[in-house]
Formats: structure tokens, sequence, C-alpha cells
């Protein structure tokens, strides 16, 4: 049988992110891409990031967290995903409103902000061509032509990396852009050798910005925390709102904050919890046999 066969998964969202739990503290267990593409498989679990909980390395921390796409690739952030997590681990324990987790972009502090509402601070950003990363160097990270405006026109892409590399793009009208088509084929631009997440970003005033995603490894989302940190922080590199703003996605708002004090970019925003069951021996066939 295989090893995650009758193990409990956690069915949660982010703003309509669709978040799958799996706390493997107690086990030695790695995840391949093979078997996350098999989790995702399953109708009632079909998630837009696979949150897995190992056991802690750093001191004071709860868990490591492994952040797997439905696609099977590894994430480096997932602020909606990091957001449930919190919830998970805290929501039996209301001596604490405050915990740590390790993920592959450092130790991350998550807050309870209310009853099903949460912060997490995402780190840091970085505009270097090299640590977002790109393929190779620009004139300026925070405007990068692509000829996809109307005709062919060049509209400039203002990348960044949180956690994830992201691309956003501020246009007039939202509508103008079909994300399901440029959304592939930008993710996958040469110019992003890990891939890249996409976002198209209209900027309403100085604290408020309507966006559509398009996620790396996961398609168009009704929400995704590491892109609404980038587009605030995009933004406000532009000076095109202040340092914080209501980032509002499909699936509702989120609020971000870039502060000044220590570069940190603050994600909050509610979360829901959806079902508990166990994941079937039958989403494992292929592996067993």
């Amino acid at each position: 049988m295989h090893p995650l066969a009758g193990r409990p998964a956690i069915k949660m969202n982010g703003l309509g992110n669709a978040i799958v739990i799996l706390d493997l503290r107690d086990s030695n267990y790695e995840l391949d891409a093979q078997t996350v593409r098999a989790i995702a498989q399953a109708p009632e679990l079909c998630f837009d990031q696979l949150m897995v909980l190992h056991a802690p390395v750093s001191s004071g921390t709860e868990a490591y967290v492994r952040i797997y796409n439905r696609d099977g690739s590894e994430a480096g952030a997932c602020g909606n995903g990091t957001r449930c997590v919190a919830w998970y681990l805290l929501h039996d324990d209301e001596a604490r409103d405050s915990l740590r987790v390790e993920t592959q972009n450092g130790i991350l502090e998550c807050r309870r902000e209310g009853a099903r509402r949460f912060s997490v601070e995402m780190g840091p950003p970085k505009f270097g061509w090299q640590a977002i990363p790109l393929a190779q160097p620009v004139a300026d990270t925070a405007a990068i032509p692509f000829p996809i405006g109307p005709a062919g026109a060049p509209l400039s892409a203002a990348a960044v990396n949180m956690g994830n590399p992201h691309a956003v793009f501020f246009v007039k009208d939202l509508d103008a852009y079909d994300l399901s088509m440029l959304g592939p084929r930008l993710e996958r631009d040469p110019l992003f050798p890990e891939r890249a997440n996409i976002s198209f970003a209209r900027v309403l005033d100085r604290d408020h910005i309507v966006v559509s995603v398009w996620e790396r490894g996961a398609g168009l989302t009704y929400a995704c925390g590491s892109a609404a940190c980038a587009v605030l922080v995009a933004a406000a590199r532009q000076g095109l709102t202040g340092r914080s703003a209501i980032v509002s996605l499909p699936g509702g708002d989120l609020t971000v904050s870039w502060r000044e004090s220590d570069d940190q970019v603050v994600l909050a925003g509610p979360v829901e919890w959806e079902f508990e069951t166990v994941l079937e021996p039958l989403l494992f066939e292929e592996a067993t046999a």
C-alpha cells in the first residue's frame, strides 16, 4: 500500500484559492511530482496548491512546509496557503495568536487577526534580475517590454520575486486582455527560466488595485497571495500607490502592506475550512503498480 493511503487531508481555501493541507510531521515520506498530481486527480481535492507539513528544521518553528502546484512542480511561496496552514495549526490553541513556519523562502511569521482571518509576513521583495530570476540582464526590472499590447505594441511588465517569480502588467482595462490565452505563453516566456506568475492589474486609486492572475503551475485562479504582494510592491515602486492597499482578486479582497522598517511584505485576509477526508489507496494505483 502507498505510504499516503489513508492519510488525512484538509481541504481549505483562501478567497477561493484552493488549498489542501497534508500533515506529515510524523513521517519521513517526501512527495514526488507524480504523487502530487495523483492527489490533485481526486475530484473533491483538486487544488491550486498542496501544503505539505514536515517536521520542523529550525528551532522556534512549527513545521517545515513544502508547497506544490497542481502540476507537481514545487513553489517557493504561497501566501493564501500559508494563512490556511496558520489556521490549521492555531485553530484549537486559543492561548496563542502567532507562530512561525519555515518554507523554501525562509521563516514566515503568521498571526491570527480574527476567527478566520490570518496574516503572514512574506519576506522582502527581490528586484535584481538574477534574484527574480530572469534569463538575462534587463535595463529596468520595473519596465520590461513585451509585444502583447494592441497590434503587438509593447506592454511593460514589472518583474519581482516574492518567493516565486512574478511579472505584473498594469493596464487600464482588464477585460481587454485574455489572460487564459496570454497567461500560458507569458508564464513560459524564455525570459523566465523558472517560469513566472503572470498578473494583470488595474490601479483604481492610491489604496485599491484590481488584479487577475495566471498562476505558475496552476493556471487561472480566484486568488494568489504572492501575486497580490508582487502587485502592491510593483505599484508602490512605480509610485502608483502607497505602501499599503486593498488588492481585489476574483475571489475577494486581500490587504497587503510593504513595511518600510524592515522591508517585509505582509499579506492579510480570510481563510475558509471546507472539509477533512482521507487519501484513498485508489489514487496511488499507478505509483504502486
